[in-house]
């Protein structure tokens, strides 16, 4: 079916926005260096805990850490986090809240209540989350921790064909249900072609029991990043608890070293990291060699 001028004219400013767009995008986070989602297609398996005390970890390392709470509707990672820092908006452009070395930013700082329900449709969310990553000065980060929504649709999938991520966690716990939809978001994530970094179990211990990670790394023939117990101390929230417990770092030092072999396999780590600039710039002179030697 042919269109209309007027048909062609929408479609190519339609066209023109969404290249716009992705070009914003890639200057609003050319100066990210890693970036690891925290992932699984399960609510309630702890998955923004474990994101909150990774870039927490990450950032007693030395490493300048940004953390984006990717979850429109059920956001907790500021409250996770704890501290009393908010981000600003200037020159409507955002600037990221602080936490324990940790840039946050999150749908929760701009709600007028923290039990409001986010009553959105597809679209809106896709928007919104579009608007954090163009909007957000993260300035120069080594890595960028990405709580993600849950689930396997609009919302993940949006923030997966946006961002270039350099891999994931997925999270689980014991139960076979919750391995079961950790699966799933693994496949997810492989059918987009994004690597998976390891997978992680959480609540492990006596209650729960233990177990179900390690198989399904096997299964998936995946790295297992290791176990996280299910501890009263996550009863405070006052601070991370990777800062306030011995073992609880303990086990993120081990999760630590799978990941980073595993980045560091995929060339991921921000000590590998080339400038993106620098990059445009050698393709740049090299097709004007080429030119020249045609002339």
């Amino acid at each position: 079916m042919n269109m209309s001028k007027e048909q062609q004219q929408a479609r190519l400013t339609q066209i023109k926005a969404q290249w716009e767009a992705k070009r914003a995008m890639s200057r609003a986070l050319r100066q990210i260096k890693t970036k690891i989602g925290v992932y699984s297609a399960k609510g309630g398996v702890g998955k923004t805990t474990v994101a909150v005390n990774l870039a927490v970890y990450l950032a007693t390392l030395g490493y300048n850490v940004g953390l984006l709470d990717a979850d429109i509707d059920t956001p907790n990672a500021a409250n996770v986090i704890g501290g009393d820092a908010h981000p600003s908006v200037e020159n409507g452009r955002i600037q990221p809240a602080n936490a324990h070395g940790v840039k946050v930013v999150s749908m929760s700082f701009f709600r007028e209540r923290d039990d409001e329900a986010t009553i959105w449709r597809g679209p809106m969310i896709h928007n919104a989350i579009n608007q954090f990553l163009q909007m957000t000065d993260w300035g120069e980060l080594d890595f960028l921790v990405v709580d993600m929504p849950p689930g396997t649709s609009d919302a993940p999938l949006t923030v997966m064909q946006t961002l270039e991520m350099d891999g994931f966690v997925a999270v689980t716990t014991p139960q076979s249900l919750a391995a079961l939809d950790a699966k799933r978001s693994i496949n997810m994530v492989k059918k987009l072609n994004v690597e998976v970094i390891g997978v992680v179990e959480n609540y492990t211990g006596d209650i729960f029991g233990t177990g179900a990670g390690l198989a399904l790394a096997k299964e998936m023939d995946l790295t297992f990043l290791g176990h996280i117990a299910l501890r009263a101390d996550y009863q405070d929230d006052s601070l991370p608890t990777v800062l306030a417990n011995a073992d609880v770092k303990a086990e993120y030092d081990a999760i630590w070293e799978g990941v980073k072999a595993r980045l560091t396999d995929l060339e991921a780590m921000p000590e590998q990291w080339k400038d993106p600039t620098e990059a445009e710039t050698e393709t740049e002179a090299e097709t004007e060699g080429e030119e020249a030697e045609k002339a």
